[in-house]
């Protein structure tokens, strides 16, 4: 976006607006977490609520890197056209296969396969239903966002966040004090809302910049092209399906596991926790895209400004893990039991290092998204995906591990099983970068 030498004020002035919006975004979930242990029968509306949640963001996977793809693809009124109707189209099929999953007999089978407590799929199956409007609602918003990065208005992504988080908020203390419905609903239904307001925020203040687009008709460089979309994005909705499938399938595992039900309580909870962390790291990819240049000039400064965040990142929850704070915030934070508190303690402390790995993470896809070099990231993933599954299954069924404990632990090596392997690529695709920059 920028051809002059890129200083680090000016790259902390462009993420921060970002950061901001994935913090706001992380809070969520500590937060609803929060509400739903303070309501009765805690301990399986907990469960039902990470349940489903997990189940609504594998079906909004992949729509998540659209973002991502329409900060480096739209540029003027043909590609935006072009990406727009491949983002509802998208987003259309994604909202389809929500409503095939929360049919009857479909979700009875999945629950099955999962071996949920009776109550807990109950539970997991209402919820599902009032988040019918996710994956619509978030693709749409998230192709408005990327023409926000590219158009340098990052301040308006965080406003719409604004309004999804005060939106999020009102409608949870109103479905919890004033509706008589379970704790997994009130989550459930404070998300669902909450996105659709934004998604509403986003297209207004996105209206600049659909203008600019809309203004700019002939094409820069090469034509872009539906077909040219989908073989870019393909690759990226994969990593992200798979990515977003961890959780079903971390869930499932836990499911048959010793202490089956305190794991799947804790972990949105550890979930929400990291995800303050890690949603820094996440904010720096999209913001990457948007700087790096077009050749890369810029691959330096934004570098060095990704290893100090992957250090302080991992550096301050570490602090929080192996410190009294770490009961501060399950006890007193998230209304977590004496017991399950105590039980979520020592997976935080193997957790520290992902939120560096998630940085490391997300430099390394937007340098390969910059370049054009979306295969490999395919890849990558998938290799965590499967490690992830086999230290899970060797843990559980050969050493009897606690269910969130072998579950933090294969998430963590899966992540750096990524990094190595994308490592390779990065280099390939930043060897002849500029050192002026």
């Amino acid at each position: 976006m920028t051809t002059a030498p890129l200083k680090t004020r000016r790259i902390l002035v462009f993420w921060m607006p970002l950061a901001g919006t994935w913090l706001m975004m992380a809070v969520e979930g500590p937060f609803l977490a929060a509400v739903i242990a303070r309501l009765p029968d805690a301990a399986p509306n907990l469960a039902a609520y990470g349940v489903a949640f997990a189940f609504a963001i594998i079906v909004e996977s992949p729509v998540i890197m659209l973002m991502s793809a329409s900060t480096a693809l739209v540029n003027n009124r043909d590609s935006y056209l072009v990406f727009r109707r491949f983002t509802i189209a998208l987003s259309a099929l994604m909202t389809g296969v929500m409503l095939i999953i929360v049919m009857p007999p479909v979700f009875d089978t999945l629950a099955s396969w999962l071996n949920l407590p009776v109550a807990v799929a109950s539970l997991t199956h209402q919820a599902l239903i009032l988040m019918l409007p996710w994956p619509g609602a978030i693709g749409y918003r998230r192709l408005l966002q990327g023409l926000l990065i590219r158009h340098d208005m990052t301040r308006r992504v965080a406003y719409g966040t604004v309004v999804r988080l005060v939106t999020m908020c009102a409608t949870a203390f109103f479905a919890a004090w004033w509706l008589s419905i379970s704790g997994a609903l009130v989550g459930a239904l404070a998300l669902s809302v909450a996105v659709v307001a934004e998604a509403l925020a986003v297209r207004r203040m996105s209206r600049r910049a659909i203008r600019a687009l809309m203004d700019r008709r002939k094409t820069e460089g090469q034509r872009l092209t539906l077909s040219t979309v989908v073989k870019f994005y393909v690759p990226l909705a994969l990593s992200s399906f798979m990515a977003m499938g961890v959780q079903p399938m971390v869930t499932f595992f836990m499911g048959q596991s010793r202490m089956a039900l305190e794991s799947l309580a804790v972990l949105p909870v550890l979930n929400g926790l990291t995800f303050l962390f890690r949603s820094l790291g996440l904010s720096f990819q999209d913001a990457s895209i948007a700087l790096l240049g077009d050749h890369m000039e810029h691959y330096r400064p934004l570098r060095n400004v990704a290893c100090t965040l992957a250090i302080v990142t991992s550096v301050c929850l570490a602090v929080i893990a192996y410190s009294p704070l770490s009961f501060l915030w399950f006890y007193d934070v998230s209304g977590l039991s004496i017991g399950l508190t105590e039980f979520a303690i020592p997976p935080l402390q193997i957790l520290v290092l992902l939120p560096a790995l998630s940085v490391l993470l997300s430099f390394q896809r937007a340098l390969l998204v910059n370049a054009r070099t979306t295969k490999v990231i395919t890849s990558a993933t998938a290799i965590e995906v499967a490690g992830i599954a086999m230290v899970l299954w060797i843990a559980i069924h050969y050493f009897n591990a606690i269910g969130v404990m072998a579950a933090v632990t294969a998430i963590v090596l899966g992540r750096i099983c990524a990094n190595i392997l994308l490592m390779p690529a990065c280099w390939r695709a930043t060897r002849d970068t500029p050192v002026l920059h």
